[in-house]
């Protein structure tokens, strides 16, 4: 079977992007697998699919390039929103898409995709973990080291942890085992944070199902919530990742957080599966 896709990127963290409203993608996970290999497929962090919606404009579902489904990806969805206005699939400035995180709503700002990741998620058992009440500064043991854990949900779990040297933390080490610790239900995204000031962070992120990405959406606006739940910034923060930035706020009138950031198309192709 031959499968069009489009690559794309936000910030570096990358997807392909297919569109299944006309045609039902069989054995997605493998197809996911095989596509995400950097050497022997096309590569990718994740793969967002493109389907029809009974209740939003559109509905995307998202695999992790372990074939693992996931709730929310935020530059995933600047990609996703741009890839439909880029193919003119609608007019509208402004589109509701269906997510397993709920109704998200992408909106074009200029050459910039802004994006309403609704209400920050803070009781522990929801977001999830295996404890009750906001996490704040909670002490999480791992192996040689003890850290103090500020736990959030943008629609996916997010551990924010802060360090003194962020670009010289090793991520990967601590990251990869904070992930499938007990305390997570579901595995858990990690957030390594820098404060900078009371509008500047810088961040590098260890993503469920998919390790070290040069950026992610929906961690950037867990990491801006903990530094203005902790008091390390004001409610408009911007996030420094390896593959750029992104603005954050979190809105006093509705409670909602606001992302806004760029989604670029890297190249289309055909891929044999």
């Amino acid at each position: 079977m031959k499968i069009n896709f489009t690559k794309m990127h936000g910030l570096g963290n990358d997807f392909i992007v297919l569109d299944a409203r006309k045609r039902d993608l069989s054995n997605t996970v493998k197809v996911v697998k095989k596509l995400s290999d950097r050497r022997f497929g096309v590569g990718f962090d994740q793969a967002l699919i493109l389907k029809d919606s009974k209740k939003a404009d559109f509905r995307m579902d998202i695999y992790n390039n372990d074939g693992g489904r996931v709730e929310m990806c935020g530059n995933g969805i600047r990609c996703l929103a741009q890839y439909i206005w880029t193919n003119r699939l609608s007019r509208k400035p402004r589109l509701d898409i269906e997510t397993l995180a709920g109704i998200i709503r992408p909106e074009k700002v200029g050459a910039l995709v802004r994006v309403d990741m609704g209400e920050p998620v803070l009781e522990g058992k929801l977001i999830p973990t295996i404890v009750e009440g906001e996490i704040v500064d909670r002490r999480l043991a791992i192996n040689d080291r003890t850290f103090e854990i500020t736990c959030v949900s943008m629609g996916n779990p997010h551990c924010v942890i802060y360090v003194d040297d962020v670009d010289g933390f090793p991520v990967e080490k601590y990251g990869s085992q904070i992930e499938v610790n007990k305390f997570f239900p579901k595995k858990t995204n990690v957030e390594f944070i820098e404060v900078l000031g009371r509008t500047k962070i810088k961040m590098r992120v260890w993503e469920r199902g998919a390790g070290e990405t040069l950026a992610c959406g929906t961690g950037a606006s867990a990491a801006a919530v903990a530094s203005i739940i902790k008091g390390y910034t004001g409610n408009k923060v911007t996030v420094l990742l390896r593959g750029g930035r992104l603005v954050i706020e979190w809105s006093k009138k509705n409670n909602h957080v606001y992302m806004t950031g760029p989604a670029e198309e890297v190249f289309t192709g055909q891929a044999e599966v």
